[in-house]
C-alpha cells in the first residue's frame, strides 16, 4: 500500500550547539517539513511512500530532492518552478528557556503554487492513504483550496484522510484556522491532535496550556476526543500525545487512541529530550505504519509514541529509526541497554 503525504519541505538551519541566533557565527544545515518528515520516517519503517511539494527549480531544490530520496520516498510526484526554497530558523532553548523558531517561508515555491497546478486524478492514481497536516492549508488560500480539494477527491475514491492538526500560532489565527480546517474535517478519517490544536484549530477545548500536568489533564482530552468523532462522523480514529514538561530537557510522554467508541492508553516514558522537534511527524509516521500493517489499537498508539519519544534523542527534523529499534524500546519499556 502506498502512501502519499503533502506540504512544504524547507532549508533548515540552526545555531549550534544552545548558541542563540544573535549570537551565532555559523548555521548547521539540514532539511525538514512536517510531512516531507512523516513520508522519510514510513520509507525507513518499509514503507512505499510518495511526497507532493513543490519546489524551486534551483542547485537548494535539488539538495531537497536528494534527501528525499536518499532515504527512499517517491519523487516523482514534486513539481519544480520559479520562487525559493522556504527556510526556518531552529533555535534550541535550555532549561527555562524555550526552543524557537524563526519561519522565513514568504514567496517560496510552494506558497505560490496555484491550486489549479494539482491534477488529483493523476496525483492520487497509485495512492492508498493521503497525509498532510494543518500546516499545509495555512501557508496560502490557494493551498487551503487545494488541501480541501484533495480531501473531497478523497472522499470521493475511499482513499482514508489522515490529518495531523498541527496548529502554528506563526502563521495563522484560531478564527482562520477553525474556518478552514473545520471543512476539511468533514472528509478526514484519522485525526492526529495534541495540546492545544483541539482547541485553536476546532474550538473545542481539550488542554488548558499548563505544559507541566498535560497528562493529569487525560479525561479532558478524552472527552474532546468524542466531541470531535461527534462532530466528524467520518471521522473513525483520534490520537493524541499528553505530556507533562518540566524544563526543554525533562518531560513525561504518554499517548491516547480513540477507536470505535473505546480508549487505548499507552506506557508514559520519562525522557531527557536531546531536541524537542518533530517528534509528532514521528508519532504520525508510527501511526500510519501501524495502519498500513493492520495493528490493533493498542500496538498502533504505543508504536506510534515509541517513535515519537525516539525522535527526541535524535537532532535535526528526521526521525532517523528502524522498526527494530521501535520495537526494542517497546520491548524493553526504556530502551537503554547495549545493543550487540
Amino acid at each position: 500500500m502506498k502512501v502519499l503525504t503533502f506540504g512544504e519541505m524547507m532549508l533548515r538551519l540552526k545555531p549550534p550547539g544552545n548558541e542563540r541566533i544573535l549570537q551565532t557565527q555559523t548555521f548547521e544545515a539540514t532539511y525538514g517539513g512536517a510531512e516531507a518528515n512523516v513520508a522519510v520516517s514510513l520509507a525507513l519503517l518499509g514503507n512505499e511512500v510518495a511526497y507532493l511539494s513543490k519546489f524551486p527549480n534551483n542547485l537548494l531544490g535539488q539538495s531537497a530532492v536528494g534527501t528525499l530520496r536518499k532515504y527512499g520516498v517517491d519523487t516523482s510526484k514534486i513539481l519544480t518552478g520559479d520562487g525559493r526554497l522556504g527556510i526556518y530558523f531552529f533555535e534550541k532553548g535550555a532549561s527555562v528557556r524555550s526552543t524557537n523558531v524563526v519561519y522565513d517561508r514568504a514567496y517560496s515555491a510552494f506558497s505560490q503554487m496555484k491550486a489549479t497546478e494539482f491534477n488529483w486524478e493523476e496525483i492520487f492514481q497509485d495512492v492508498d492513504y493521503f497525509y498532510f497536516s494543518g500546516i499545509t492549508p495555512a501557508i496560502s488560500d490557494e493551498l487551503k483550496h487545494a488541501a480541501l480539494a484533495a480531501c473531497k477527491y478523497c472522499k470521493t475514491h475511499e482513499i482514508p484522510v489522515v490529518c495531523d492538526l498541527n496548529y502554528r500560532g506563526k502563521m495563522w489565527t484560531p478564527e482562520k484556522a477553525q474556518t478552514v480546517v473545520g471543512k476539511i474535517m468533514d472528509y478526514v478519517t484519522v485525526c492526529i491532535a495534541h495540546d492545544e490544536d483541539f482547541e485553536a484549530t476546532l474550538g473545542i477545548k481539550a488542554f488548558d496550556g499548563d505544559d507541566s500536568r498535560g497528562i493529569e489533564q487525560k479525561e479532558s482530552f478524552k472527552a474532546a476526543m468524542k466531541k470531535v468523532q461527534e462532530r466528524y462522523p467520518n471521522c473513525k480514529m483520534v490520537a493524541s500525545i499528553l505530556r507533562n514538561i518540566y524544563s526543554v530537557e525533562d518531560s513525561e510522554w504518554t499517548a491516547i487512541l480513540l477507536k470505535d467508541g473505546a480508549f487505548y492508553e499507552t506506557t508514559t516514558y520519562k525522557m531527557h529530550v536531546m531536541e524537542g522537534v518533530a517528534a509528532g511527524d514521528a508519532f504520525g509516521a508510527g501511526l500510519m505504519h501501524g495502519l498500513l500493517h493492520d495493528y490493533t489499537p493498542t500496538e498502533l498508539v504505543q508504536f506510534g509514541l515509541a517513535a515519537s519519544v525516539l525522535k527526541l534523542t535524535i537532532s535535526g527534523d528526521l526521525n532517523l529509526v528502524s522498526e527494530a529499534e521501535i520495537r526494542n524500546l517497546i520491548k524493553s519499556n526504556n530502551g537503554v541497554r547495549v545493543v550487540r
